[in-house]
């Protein structure tokens, strides 16, 4: 059996932080390693334990969470990071999206999507509400002027569903080394650094697939 997800909890509010925590915990491949109320606990917490995702509440004192971001990066560059919010509104969405966080999840959603979410961040998908992802991914006018391939395009699709490189390597027909050698050429191409940033930009340039 794999490692189970280790996960920090942050909200200001006990009662939605104790509900997620009890909720979480009948999950058994995932910890809660730690909970903090304000964006510096939070940060203290990423800073201790190097936590895998990241599930905090935008509005935060002292610091709130799209604030935070960037120093979660910087202390646990590895941990993803799925944003909690009461606001469905195009100006939060644009703002997780622009702060390039793994995701979002609504207060309004219901509360089994919550361990979904947390594995598929994990697993390098993108997690955005269905209403959040019609605002985000529409159609731009032009494409930026970046060169992939047909066969780089064709894997990337895949990879943007979540696969990994073995899953995506079945799908395609393909060895999981052919599926690495193209993902290093596109993070190459596309000015990226792994498998999420890859996704985020074909999702945003290929709604449709």
């Amino acid at each position: 059996m794999s490692e189970p997800i280790r996960v920090i909890l942050a909200d200001d509010h006990a009662l939605v932080l104790e509900g997620l925590r009890s909720l979480l915990a009948a999950e058994p491949d995932i910890h809660i390693i730690a909970t903090a109320t304000d964006g510096d606990r939070l940060l203290d917490a990423v800073r201790r334990f190097q936590p895998d995702v990241v599930l905090a509440d935008i509005q935060m004192p002292y610091l709130n969470g799209l604030e935070s971001l960037p120093e979660i990066r910087r202390l646990s560059p590895a941990s993803r990071v799925l944003f909690l919010t009461a606001y469905s509104d195009d100006e939060t969405i644009q703002a997780v999206l622009s702060a390039r966080a793994d995701g979002l999840l609504l207060k309004t959603d219901p509360p089994e999507q919550t361990a979904p979410a947390i594995r598929q961040v994990m697993a390098g998908q993108l997690v955005f509400p269905a209403a959040a992802r019609r605002w985000l991914f529409v159609p731009r006018p032009t494409l930026p002027e970046i060169a992939l391939s047909a066969r780089e395009l064709e894997v990337l699709a895949v990879v943007a569903q979540g696969l990994t490189n073995a899953q995506a390597a079945q799908k395609l027909h393909v060895s999981a080394n052919t599926v690495k050698f193209h993902l290093q050429n596109i993070y190459q191409r596309l000015g990226v650094n792994n498998r999420t940033e890859a996704s985020r930009w074909y999702l945003q340039n290929y709604p449709n697939g």
